[in-house]
């Protein structure tokens, strides 16, 4: 997978297919993008410039949504060893020794 484009080159390249100088076809090719990937640069441009609609996130709510999503995981994964630990240690307590 290619490295992703900086945020600038992202703005500087949606703000030039606005301008309208140029086909958006024209412009991809100079920029050395797909057409479809300045296409969802725009959109997600679009998203972000309106705050959002309700079928696109916004970035800062996808940032936030990938924070959430990281921090579920990582609070999923202390429960289950909290309730392992627990198993154990009633066990432990349970048996004759």
């Amino acid at each position: 997978m290619p490295a992703p484009h900086p945020p600038e080159f992202r703005r500087r390249a949606v703000e030039l297919a606005r301008e309208g100088g140029k086909p958006i076809a024209e412009l991809a090719k100079d920029l050395g993008i797909s057409q479809s990937c300045l296409r969802n640069w725009m959109t997600q441009a679009d998203a972000d410039d309106n705050g959002g609609n309700a079928t696109r996130l916004t970035s800062a709510e996808k940032k936030e949504l990938a924070e959430l999503r990281r921090k579920n995981r990582q609070l999923e994964m202390e429960n289950e060893i909290l309730k392992r630990a627990a198993a154990y240690f009633a066990r432990e307590n349970v048996l004759p020794k």
